[in-house]
């Protein structure tokens, strides 16, 4: 009898760690979007040099929430106060689970009175739909699901394009198509720009580390907006980018997207579980890396450990307050960014084409080969951390990986990072046979980018205050 929801799946496997780091679910996929629309190496760089436009239509998840308690929902579910939020902001969202671990995170768009939409991966909308349903708030939810990795023909469609202008010309772009001004918005505040007529909603953002702003309108306006969009930047080297390029942003901009999602144990998670279908995100997610433990609460984190800490304020009842308390003086990992050795990296290449033996595949632009990644960081002979989003940055030149490691390893430490898994390698179908190798890495600041660091508002992938 086939399992119906994530706990009867786990039942089944005997182990998660064993089940997840054996996921048949292949390579993540971002739907729809081309992969390159020039190539990546020229796509990185725009960010930085010119203007790029990130389509960020079809891989997230929109989940749109209305009521009175809509607020209230989410303010039980999340470390942040929501003390700072009216109408027309928006809100980086980092929900626990009851022992403090994180769940997933994304953005809250206070759209109207008691109208919210979260925008992000499947874990945070899940769990925010599970509340909703069982928690007896008064709110309607309606989830528009990311679009189809695989599509086969059949047509798609969204409620909303989400599009991002960003970079050092952005403003010069969005003031040409907004026929005036750049828009008086405050970083994580919304407003409207003016594109070819129209009037669209706006949220001030800086994702590749300069003002830029994310637009989005009715789906059914997606290819008219985005042409109107590339002829209006057109002369100011406006870039599109494709889906390869765009992921490998973080590691210049230092936000780890995709912890695993802490559900997998606990008595007071087990409603959950139930609740969770058998062919969901969560049941057929993947483990990739050297890191590698028998307990699953091994790959769990705290909000400390991703840089959250300052999200995390006491003034609030949400689910995990109780564990996070205990915990919120004590030293905690710190998140990272780690410059990998260019001889050790090109030692990695050289395997593919001489001897019998390669190391494991170092994708480019972005390295990464399961739902979430976990390569043990090592100083001295002892773990001291994890690597956790890995990929080739052009403009830094550099392989980069975001981490979280040892509070007292200072900046500009090396360490090594175990690249490749045991044994030669999970049944993971992502993973080929193939040995393991230590490769020199430096302890840096994140984000890596100084753009990043000089530009980006306290909050938004600093860690350093609450938005």
């Amino acid at each position: 009898m086939s399992a119906k929801n994530l706990e009867e799946v786990l039942k089944s496997a005997g182990s998660p760690v064993n089940m997840l780091r054996n996921s048949q679910i292949g390579a993540y996929v971002y739907p729809v979007v081309p992969t390159e629309y020039s190539n990546w190496r020229d796509e990185q760089r725009a960010w930085r040099d010119k203007a790029v436009l990130f389509d960020q239509t079809h891989h997230m998840v929109d989940l749109f929430i209305k009521g009175p308690d809509a607020v209230k929902l989410v303010s039980d579910l999340a470390i942040n106060t929501f003390k700072n939020f009216p109408v027309e902001r928006a809100k980086q969202f980092v929900p626990c689970s009851h022992d403090g671990h994180v769940i997933g995170d994304g953005i809250l768009f206070h759209l109207a009175q008691n109208e919210l939409v979260f925008v992000g991966r499947a874990p945070s909308a899940n769990w925010i739909m599970f509340h909703a349903e069982t928690g007896g708030y008064d709110v309607e939810v309606l989830k528009d699901d990311r679009s189809p990795s695989m599509p086969m023909g059949k047509p798609v469609t969204r409620k909303h394009y989400r599009f991002q202008i960003q970079g050092p010309d952005a403003q010069k772009v969005i003031e040409k198509l907004n026929g005036g001004p750049f828009p008086d918005i405050k970083f994580f505040h919304m407003g409207h720009v003016n594109i070819a007529g129209k009037k669209v909603r706006a949220l001030r953002h800086g994702m590749a580390g300069a003002p830029g702003l994310e637009i989005w309108g009715p789906y059914e306006e997606y290819l008219d907006m985005r042409a109107k969009i590339m002829e209006g930047g057109k002369d100011l080297g406006l870039t599109l980018i494709g889906s390869r390029t765009y992921a490998t942003n973080t590691l210049e901009s230092g936000w780890i997207p995709s912890p695993l999602p802490a559900v997998y144990t606990g008595e007071k998670m087990k409603t959950y579980r139930e609740w969770l279908p058998a062919n969901g995100y969560e049941a057929t997610g993947s483990i990739g890396g050297s890191f590698v433990s028998n307990k699953i609460e091994d790959y769990y984190l705290t909000p400390y450990e991703l840089g959250y800490g300052p999200f995390v304020k006491f003034d609030h009842d949400f689910i995990g307050r109780e564990a996070l308390e205990k915990i919120a003086g004590k030293p905690h990992r710190t998140k990272v960014t780690l410059a990998w050795n260019g001889e050790d990296m090109a030692k990695i290449f050289a395997s593919y084409f001489t001897g019998n033996e390669n190391y494991k595949y170092f994708d480019l632009p972005l390295a990464n080969y399961a739902s979430s990644n976990y390569d043990a960081v090592k100083l001295g002979g002892k773990t001291v951390g994890v690597s956790m989003f890995t990929g080739y940055s052009a403009n830094e030149r550099s392989a980069l990986s975001l981490a979280t490691i040892d509070p007292n390893i200072e900046i500009g430490t090396e360490v090594k990072v175990l690249w490749g898994e045991e044994s030669g390698g999970t049944k993971k179908s992502t993973v080929e046979r193939h040995k393991q190798i230590e490769v020199r890495a430096i302890v840096s600041s994140v984000p890596y980018s100084a753009v990043a660091r000089e530009t980006y508002a306290e909050g938004w992938r600093t860690g350093k205050a609450e938005l």
